[in-house]
């Protein structure tokens, strides 16, 4: 399976000049506990930095810095981590694990943002997985016993 088929098509973006206020009242109107930070390149938005609700706690709010003045092309994680939407899921969670991050985006193959896929939706899947698995053997339990009376 691809990311692109799980991937959350619905992100939430911001430019680099929006400011860390703008990022927390986006963040808590959605629910989510990122912002994705884009440019614009022609007519493709292209993801180049993450900022999460942590780095707004850890870096705006433990420091005292001021939230209407700080934007979020300051504070962005740099080296934005991306897996393409055509990328397989085990492939992706290695990326993950080896990068160190709960969050990528998901790009085409121009680069353009397609999505968002969170260590939140991978743990959802692989549940439902090992569910199904679970449940498998149970089922496979059953009809031997029924064929062997």
């Amino acid at each position: 399976m691809a990311v692109g088929e799980i991937c959350n098509r619905d992100v939430i973006i911001l430019q680099r000049d929006a400011t860390i206020l703008d990022a927390a009242k986006l963040m808590r109107q959605h629910h989510v506990g990122d912002v994705l930070v884009v440019e614009e390149r022609g007519d493709v938005r292209v993801p180049v930095g993450i900022v999460t609700d942590r780095d707004l706690v850890v870096e705006i709010m433990a420091t005292g810095l001021d939230q209407t003045v700080i934007t979020v092309g300051d504070i962005m994680v740099s080296g934005l981590v991306t897996v393409k939407e055509n990328a397989g899921i085990f492939e992706t969670i290695q990326t993950m694990r080896s990068k160190a991050v709960r969050r990528v985006p998901v790009v085409d193959e121009q680069g353009a943002l397609a999505g968002i896929l969170a260590l939140d939706d991978l743990l959802e899947l692989l549940s439902e997985e090992l569910l199904a698995i679970a449940k498998l053997v149970t089922v496979q339990q059953k009809k031997e016993t029924r064929s062997r009376h």
